[in-house]
């Protein structure tokens, strides 16, 4: 565990969401990482241990865009939705990592509704 006793709570709270969030095959899990200055997320299925789509706000796509974090976090979740719709990826079980849902986490999530994914 870390020292820092708000990556110590983070991190509680993701292990006691993972014992419950699992991905398969058919219903992969989004799982989010927000960094202070990016955002990531990957479609992962937790049967093989492999990553299937990702999407991040350092992609070429996002390069020369300047916005707020917010707005970048929602196209993300657009993007990754449209890299699952290309993959044949519907629904996905969301994993929030940890982070309480607002904010950019919220916003990838709204992000990747509007792209088609449900969950």
């Amino acid at each position: 565990m870390a020292t820092n006793s708000k990556v110590n709570r983070r991190l509680k709270i993701k292990y006691r969401v993972r014992k419950k969030v699992y991905g398969s095959e058919e219903k992969p899990r989004l799982s989010v990482f927000r960094s202070n200055k990016q955002i990531y997320a990957q479609l992962i299925n937790d049967d093989k241990g492999s990553t299937l789509v990702s999407a991040s706000s350092r992609e070429k796509a996002f390069a020369d865009k300047k916005a707020p974090k917010q707005d970048m976090a929602k196209e993300v979740g657009k993007l990754l939705a449209e890299k699952a719709k290309e993959a044949g990826i519907e629904k996905v079980v969301f994993d929030r990592n940890g982070y309480l849902y607002h904010g950019r986490i919220k916003s990838l999530a709204e992000g990747a509704r509007e792209g088609g994914l449900k969950f």
